[in-house]
């Protein structure tokens, strides 16, 4: 079967133009709508949101954030805002978001998120405050160009070569070798559904697209950015579907992005995401590691192969054969070299690789010359061109091997894949250079504040935050007194309504032009839910489930009867488990793995006496409120492993300045990884549970023990294994 058999006849499209966005307020009516009497405030536009609501009634911390962004607008000041679960915080900030002249843009880190707010936060916020604003607002999605479907792609795929279609490499592919006629005639059928389906869509955007496709399908249809020759010099420009995603984006009070195109933004001296003055970070947590993503590059032989094929046209068979050369000493020297970061310089075989891959690049670069108007086919070509720019400058930066950059080889268990990768030791700088200016940020989560204090996750975000202050007098006899991180008092306790904490919320931080606040949450975390440590377990040595870990969960579990969710170290340590429980007991246990995680997550909910046991997708993957999830048990303290590059790279350049890599790198991922797990408890006013944590390092680690239960939420704390067992027993009879 020929390409021809995927891509069909040439494809052609009656132009349409693009939808406005939400609503048909454009900008002019929108400046229109404003200038009706006087503008509304965030609290007034709040108070009409919940308002509409049955039985809503304004929350303290949401009024609060409301506030204090209004006040940070208008003085210019960026704010960091912790906002626990149940707070509200997403109309918290969308109500003094519609304050704002021109779109306001807010970021999420996950899909999740962002399909709350435009399936749901945003309607129901448009439909309560159209009375109030004189206007219905608009809102819009923005993603990366590739979610889109390009009918330049669309078009051109009849000419793909066969190698790039239906014949990829066999280590593209889960258990490689080569596609057989069945999976390249499902491949057909898909992207023939592609151009039904482009006939009848508005929007391209593939996440509308049901029954989805998959990867490999979409691939032929949609087009990355750094192909795009641009709408002026595309033939389909006028009916490009990612343009009229960016008009609509334009037109929006409200635009709605994610964290990967926001790095991409700023990576790219902002010319993606339409200008703006108010920035709505929310996953603030997540930013970071987001924005090191986007600037991370990889050499990969089947890349190099399948860029070769698709330039090969436009060059010389010499300057071909030069690429396939440097793509086979790739391939050698990642197959000598053992997996893990890079120390002491590239390996010679990997050098070698990448300087003949520099110079082919180059060659075949030149060879095929500038992108011109009357090209016969401008799409291919710039395909080709940013292709081989990307290949260039990741050798390039290879070779350079600079302190600022941290570089490692991948591969995974199966050998399928082998990766050359680099990525920047640091994004503080580039966040400090390109996420402030000439716009207020707003950056809010529910785990901003590390160790009760906001300066890590500042600095981390490249806000320049003093170090902290010494404690007060009373501060330091109160510590004394109850020991580091301890509550005031641990009362042995017959019920979960313990009296013995309150919901604190974190002290203030400020910098140069940021402030910083906690609203708390409205649950009462001393009240419903008990945080136990097993401190009398032996210190975590091996890996997978330690003996008396593992009896220590029986305990907890059968004590419940189920309603367990378990958050685990390793997928061995998580398989150990649920063998243990199997073995042991009649619960029904869901392992991650087993069955897609949506089901798994579903049953988990619908079956009472069930255990959920996954790795770290679950820690803050999960939102199943009610008497579903009522014990979550993690078995040992999520710090990176010693063999993730950057978080050891990084720990090295601490140790290397005269500092603690472990307490400045090391402890504060753990903090924001188990602050995410121990949130998957409380989900809602009326939950009740217990968070039980299996390492005694969180009790007896003096160093950073104190550091890691300061940045978890006020529980009930006890290290008694009856008085967790007995909370347990009571709440399986209630």
């Amino acid at each position: 079967m020929g390409a021809a058999g995927v891509g069909g006849a040439g494809y052609r499209r009656t132009v349409t133009p693009p939808r406005t966005a939400t609503g048909s307020t454009t900008p002019s009516a929108r400046a229109k709508g404003r200038r009706r009497g006087a503008r509304p405030s965030g609290t007034e536009l709040l108070a009409a949101a919940v308002g509409a609501v049955p039985g809503g009634a304004e929350r303290p911390g949401q009024l609060q954030m409301t506030t204090a962004i209004e006040e940070c607008v208008a003085g210019g000041e960026h704010l960091l805002v912790q906002a626990g679960t149940g707070t509200g915080k997403s109309l918290a900030y969308l109500a003094p978001a519609l304050t704002v002249d021109g779109p306001v843009v807010v970021s999420t880190a996950t899909l999740a998120l962002q399909s709350q707010l435009v399936d749901h936060d945003l309607p129901r916020l448009a439909d309560a405050v159209e009375p109030v604003l004189g206007r219905r607002p608009t809102f819009a999605v923005l993603k990366g160009r590739h979610h889109y479907l390009c009918l330049a792609r669309l078009d051109n795929s009849t000419e793909e070569e066969p190698e790039d279609t239906l014949f990829d490499s066999p280590a593209a592919r889960p258990g490689g070798g080569t596609k057989w006629l069945g999976e390249a005639g499902r491949l057909g059928k898909q992207v023939e559904r592609l151009r039904d389906w482009a006939e009848k869509t508005a929007t391209g955007d593939r996440d509308e697209l049901d029954p989805g496709v998959d990867d490999q399908a979409w691939r032929l249809v949609s087009m990355p950015a750094r192909e795009c020759v641009g709408a002026t010099r595309c033939p389909f420009g006028q009916e490009c579907f990612a343009e009229a995603s960016r008009a609509r984006a334009r037109e929006a009070d409200i635009v709605v992005t994610n964290h990967s195109l926001l790095a991409v933004d700023m990576l790219a001296d902002r010319h993606i995401v339409p200008p703006h003055k108010l920035l709505i970070v929310d996953e603030a947590h997540e930013l970071a590691d987001r924005v090191s993503s986007a600037a991370q590059a990889e050499l990969v032989p089947e890349l190099i192969d399948r860029t070769t094929r698709r330039a090969r046209t436009l060059l010389r068979p010499e300057t071909a054969e030069a690429l396939t050369a440097a793509g086979d000493a790739l391939a050698v020297g990642l197959a000598e070299a053992p997996a893990g970061r890079i120390t002491a310089g590239l390996p010679t075989p990997l050098r070698e690789a990448c300087t003949l891959l520099d110079a082919a690049t180059r060659r075949a670069l030149d060879a095929i010359g500038d992108v011109k108007s009357d090209d016969p086919d401008p799409v291919r070509k710039q395909q080709a061109k940013a292709a081989l720019d990307e290949l260039s400058t990741t050798a390039q930066r290879l070779l350079e091997e600079a302190d600022h950059d941290v570089a490692w080889v991948e591969k995974n268990d199966s050998g399928t894949r082998r990766a050359l990768v680099v990525a920047p030791l640091s994004v503080a700088g580039t966040l400090a250079t390109h996420l402030y200016d000439e716009r207020t940020v707003v950056a809010t989560s529910a785990t901003l504040a590390l160790g009760g204090r906001f300066d890590t996750v500042a600095r981390a975000l490249g806000l320049d935050a003093p170090p902290p202050a010494p404690p007060t007098p009373a501060a330091a006899a109160l510590a004394a007194r109850t020991g580091p991180g301890r509550p005031a008092a641990e009362a042995p306790g017959r019920r979960l309504a313990g009296d013995v904490t309150t919901n604190a919320v974190v002290p203030a931080t400020e910098g140069p032009g940021w402030r910083s606040l906690d609203v708390g949450s409205p649950f009462d975390y001393a009240r419903q839910g008990i945080l136990y440590v097993a401190a009398h377990l032996p210190r975590p040595s091996v890996s997978g489930l330690p003996e008396a870990a593992g009896e220590e969960l029986l305990g907890l579990v059968g004590a419940l009867g189920g309603r367990t969710l378990g958050l685990f170290s390793s997928r061995r340590a998580a398989q150990q488990a649920a063998e243990l429980v199997r073995a042991r007991t009649d619960l029904p246990v869901l392992l991650q793995g087993e069955e897609a995680l949506p089901l798994l997550v579903r049953r988990f909910r619908e079956e009472r006496a069930s255990c959920l046991f996954g790795v770290m997708s679950l820690w803050q993957g999960v939102d199943v409120p009610g008497d579903a999830c009522q014990l979550v048990v993690i078995d040992r303290l999520p710090f990176p492993r010693p063999d993730e590059p950057l978080a050891a790279a990084r720990a090295a350049a601490v140790d290397a300045g005269g500092g603690s890599g472990f307490s400045a790198v090391s402890v504060p991922i753990a903090a924001v990884r188990l602050a995410q797990g121990v949130g998957r408890l409380i989900r809602a006013t009326g939950d009740r549970g217990v968070v039980a944590v299996l390492d005694s390092r969180l009790e007896t680690a003096r160093g950073y023990g104190p550091f890691l239960r300061r940045s978890l939420p006020p529980f009930w704390y006890t290290t008694r294994p009856e008085v967790a067992r007995g909370a347990l027993e009571r709440l399986a009879k209630s």
